[in-house]
């Protein structure tokens, strides 16, 4: 019985001091066969690697699992381990010394992880690697020095990741490939080496040049398990294999336009193009310095291998849309511009004296587009080419849609805009602009509909923008006009009456029926007589007045072109 008692003793007291010899992780299973003890742990709940992995394990797969990164020293404990499975998890996170005391690993798999980049020196602790599997990831970068610290590699698979470029300089550093290039000049054997590259989004320009002539070169004892590898793009080298395509150096873009000046008619389309010649394919745009914004369509075609064609589409072009155009191509070697020059000419000229004159009867074209929109009004612009635009005059013909009759409103010579302010809420009008006293034709106007009621808040905020239109156009009348409003803020007043003061006495009143309080057009004179100069004291002061309810006079449907102002 003695002999018996002496082994149970030694076997606990052998548990007392390294438990971890003999244990294993809890949910897994632990093995023993001919690499030695095994760890694995198949479809479980772990989320982080283990802290209690035995020390004796040599082999330890944790697949299908839940692991999202490998910490610092996620195996430092397990000195002895000499093949890492860690297929089919969620790891996306690779610490820079998470191989750390691996000095005897010799296989390590990745597979179906969600690596998108590896940090290629932590492979330093691990010099005796020979097998290195992360196909099924997403690795879309393989630095020059990847492969630098894997002296003692022979298996690489890179399939099926996110690769586009690599540099053939990440193999001319490889320990492996290095050996095999020597081992050929003194007509030595050595063992293969096996590279898995296949599956991988190739795009086959310039920058891939240097890795298929490698590609094309290589051969025992490195070995391609895929020698097909594929062009992904561009599109027209879509499809080929390495070894159908030539690739030529990279240059930076070439831009040229086919015409430097182009000339179109107003309301016809025209096409602006642009050549570029560049190595790798080049991003283009164009630029354009316009008073207003339009949508232009920009379309970009390949030509030829080296060779693409820009075009800027404008659709009915307006006299406003005459200018430079810029075609800018840029890669990452430089880039490139050229500028076109568009002028658009009107169909026909026409002559105009004055408002008053009853010249011929022909329409002239009439660019009319609404210039800016808010929820108060619009504000309208147009051009007409004319002989005398200094003398020119238009009729603006505003009201509802479904109105035969419209208010007519008369424009003086010079100007080319015109506000429109308390529009009902959801109306549908129409605005017209014509020469003289004609009728409006096609092309003349333009229909819109406001939109639904504005709340108290925007009502107020109504009340602040007009004010301000007020203060600005005070400043911007004639001389021998003046205009000002109880709401005005003092330095509006203030402006208003050093008009008032200059030009007091060349005012001449007008008559009290033919005075409009409207923020669309400002009166000539002051009904309430908000100008008044003080000849005790010679300073400017507002008569303070009741507020009185008057009745509403009956609106002219023609205004003359002082009422603009």
């Amino acid at each position: 019985m003695d002999p018996i008692y002496h082994t149970f003793f030694f076997l606990l007291g052998f548990y007392k001091i390294d438990p971890a010899l003999s244990t294993c992780v809890t949910g897994c299973s632990c093995s023993t066969d001919n690499f030695g003890r095994s760890l694995l742990c198949i479809s479980s709940f772990l989320r982080k690697v283990p802290g209690n992995i035995p020390q004796d394990i040599r082999k330890i797969r944790i697949e299908n699992s839940h692991l999202t990164e490998l910490p610092r020293g996620s195996f430092s404990n397990v000195s002895a381990l000499e093949y890492l499975w860690l297929n089919f998890n969620n790891i996306t996170v690779m610490h820079l010394k998470s191989l750390e005391r691996l000095k005897n690993l010799k296989e390590l798999r990745l597979q179906g992880n969600k690596l998108s980049s590896v940090p290629w020196t932590a492979f330093q602790d691990t010099t005796a690697l020979k097998i290195l599997d992360l196909k099924h990831n997403r690795l879309d970068v393989l630095p020059e020095h990847a492969l630098r610290y894997l002296p003692n590699l022979t298996y690489l698979d890179l399939s099926s990741n996110q690769l586009t470029v690599i540099s053939r300089d990440v193999f001319f550093n490889w320990p492996m490939y290095q050996k095999a290039q020597q081992a050929e000049r003194r007509m030595d054997t050595i063992s293969n080496a096996v590279l898995a590259l296949h599956d991988n989004p190739w795009i086959c320009d310039c920058r891939l040049k240097g890795f298929v002539q490698f590609i094309k070169s290589i051969g025992p004892p490195v070995i391609l398990m895929n020698s097909y590898l594929t062009c992904s793009s561009p599109k027209f080298r879509a499809g080929k294999f390495f070894y159908d395509v030539e690739l030529n150096s990279c240059m930076k873009p070439l831009t040229s336009s086919v015409e430097a000046n182009v000339t179109v008619q107003v309301g016809l389309n025209v096409t602006l193009t642009c050549l570029v010649q560049a190595r790798p394919s080049p991003v283009a745009w164009w630029t354009y310095t316009l008073k207003h914004l339009r949508g232009f369509n920009v379309s970009t075609a390949y030509i030829g291998e080296d060779t693409i064609k820009s075009e800027l589409i404008i659709p009915s072009a307006r006299l406003m849309d005459e200018g430079n155009y810029t075609c800018t191509a840029v890669n990452f070697i430089g880039n490139s511009s050229t500028k076109i020059s568009l002028k658009v000419q009107a169909p026909r000229m026409v002559s105009s004296s004055s408002f008053s004159s009853s010249g011929s009867e022909e329409y002239p074209y009439i660019d009319v587009r609404i210039a800016k929109q808010t929820v108060y009004g619009i504000t309208l612009e147009w051009y007409a080419v004319t002989d005398n635009p200094s003398e020119t005059w238009y009729t603006l013909h505003f009201g509802r849609y479904d109105d035969s009759t419209k208010e007519m409103i008369y424009i003086g010579p010079g100007v080319n805009t015109y506000s429109v302010n308390d529009l009902l809420p959801a109306t549908k009008y129409e605005l017209c602009v014509t020469l003289r006293n004609q009728s409006p034709q096609n092309g003349q106007c333009i229909v819109f509909v406001t939109g639904r009621d504005i709340s108290d808040l925007e009502q107020r905020e109504k009340l602040i923008h007009i004010i301000i239109i007020v203060c600005a156009m005070v400043l911007a009348v004639p001389a021998g006009m003046y205009a000002c409003t109880m709401e005005s803020s003092f330095n509006c007043l203030e402006k208003c009456f050093e008009l008032c003061r200059k030009n007091r006495k060349g005012q001449k009143n007008l008559r009290e029926g033919k005075k409009e309080n409207t923020f669309d057009s400002l009166p000539s004179g002051s009904e309430e007589g908000l100008c008044h100069q003080n000849s005790s004291e010679g300073k400017k002061k507002l008569k303070t007045q009741e507020a009185v309810h008057k009745p509403n006079k009956q609106k002219s449907d023609h205004r003359n072109s002082a009422d603009l102002y």
